[in-house]
């Protein structure tokens, strides 16, 4: 049922602010950016390898994202996974009893949309997708390694997601952080200095504080792609 990790979703307090770092100093090209009234949101999306960055600006303080960013401020807001076909998909869940935001698709940026509510998904508020299809030529520097999602019982919430999902346990880790991984890892780093992005840097990878990377705890690792 689940492809791969479709997108991140990022809130941010303005697109171009946000632009500045992850598009000019990271390198995300720029896949597509509408303005989705329905939701409530101006969003974008940056591709990193065979997934992508989506970030999200509220039109206003009372959209579902504008209370977000009042509460929580810039931050993680969801995880996004590809399924051939969303719709099956979300009959299946809510036939085994699944709690549903979205009981059929509806439009959204990365193509017919459904979400899963946070509670299903041990407080993870869950999107799954089928997009419209490959729409990117220029390649991305980046690529989406691994997101690593904070939890009270590891061993309960990685049963809850291979219940849904079908995932396989790899290992377990800890902290909550999204982790990406480049191959010109001197190139990025100079870009970070350029930029005077808050960081902690290490011989194969660096760490971009909160501050820097709009509420997202940031990792990014030198890796050879295949």
């Amino acid at each position: 049922m689940i492809r791969r990790i479709h997108h991140v979703g990022i809130v941010v307090k303005r697109l171009t602010e946000a632009y500045a770092f992850y598009r000019d100093v990271l390198g995300l090209p720029l896949v597509r950016e509408a303005q989705l009234v329905d939701q409530g949101v101006r969003a974008a999306l940056l591709a990193a390898g065979d997934s992508e960055i989506e970030l999200l600006e509220p039109l206003g303080p009372s959209t579902p994202v504008g209370r977000f960013l009042a509460r929580r401020g810039e931050g993680l807001h969801h995880l996004c996974f590809e399924t051939p076909d969303v719709g099956a998909s979300l009959v299946v869940l809510k036939d085994r009893g699944v709690d549903l935001l979205d009981t059929a698709p509806r439009p959204g940026l990365a193509g017919q949309i459904g979400f899963l509510h946070p509670r299903a998904c041990s407080g993870v508020l869950v999107e799954l997708a089928t997009p419209p299809g490959p729409t990117l030529e220029e390649p991305s520097p980046l690529r989406l390694k691994r997101l690593v999602i904070g939890a009270e019982d590891v061993r309960a919430t990685a049963g809850v997601f291979q219940s849904l999902f079908g995932f396989p346990e790899v290992a377990m880790n800890g902290g909550p952080r999204t982790m990406l991984a480049v191959e010109d890892f001197s190139t990025l780093t100079a870009s970070l200095r350029e930029a005077g992005t808050p960081r902690l840097d290490g011989t194969g990878e660096v760490t971009v504080e909160p501050a820097g990377s709009h509420g997202v705890h940031l990792h990014i690792s030198r890796y050879t792609f295949p």
